[in-house]
């Protein structure tokens, strides 16, 4: 449904980054994680080339890496900070209504201040919750992201499978998302369990508010 056409969008937009920024403008370089003579220089000691080359010192080759993420990471989490932006200000919004909010500002708080101080403590439940069910849309987009973009990750590794008819490889790379899903959310319920507003809202029953 929408995820499919996020992301096939996505891989879109991909594309069009790559022609755009990279073959017309040169501002970010191309596919894969680097560019080839920078390959198997750096020694693989956590798998992250970021953070390989900063341990050895080898900056040239960390900013070639990053110039080489600016596309897809950027592509990629597009979609899902709109999302999350989106319900911010709905549920910034909601709160800034709220009659404590009044309060604090005839006391004297600042605007931001009773923004900061007030109003952000308590949507921070249905933000996080977004916020972990918004990475749902990170692993679909990634399978098409890193086809385009020649990324070597889980995505590309079922795209290629798939495309060997390997069904126990589309099927293992399929369970492990979902777990890696399971997991986030389980964590996301966990982290808002220590939100200072969550205990007030389940000692007194009340419902975050936010226009979801």
């Amino acid at each position: 449904g929408a995820g499919i056409v996020l992301a096939e969008l996505a891989a879109w937009l991909g594309l069009v980054g790559l022609l755009s920024l990279y073959g017309k403008l040169d501002w970010v370089s191309g596919t894969g994680r680097l560019d080839v003579f920078y390959e198997d220089i750096v020694t693989t000691r956590t798998g992250v080339i970021l953070i390989d080359s900063a341990i050895e010192g080898e900056w040239e080759i960390f900013g070639n890496a990053f110039s080489h993420l600016i596309l897809p990471a950027g592509i990629l989490g597009y979609y899902s900070l709109a999302y999350i932006a989106r319900m911010t200000r709905s549920c910034m919004i909601d709160q800034l209504s709220q009659e404590y909010v009044t309060a604090a500002r005839i006391k004297g708080r600042s605007f931001w201040g009773a923004v900061w101080f007030h109003a952000f403590p308590n949507i921070m439940v249905p933000l996080i919750t977004v916020i972990g069910l918004s990475y749902a849309s990170l692993l679909e987009g990634a399978v098409l992201t890193e086809t385009v973009f020649a990324w070597p990750g889980l995505g590309q590794y079922i795209t290629r499978a798939l495309f060997n008819n390997d069904m126990n490889a589309v099927l293992g790379g399929t369970v492990l998302v979902g777990a890696v899903f399971i997991g986030v959310n389980l964590l996301q319920s966990s982290v808002t369990g220590f939100c200072p507003a969550a205990s007030v809202f389940k000692k007194f029953g009340i419902k975050p508010g936010c226009a979801f």
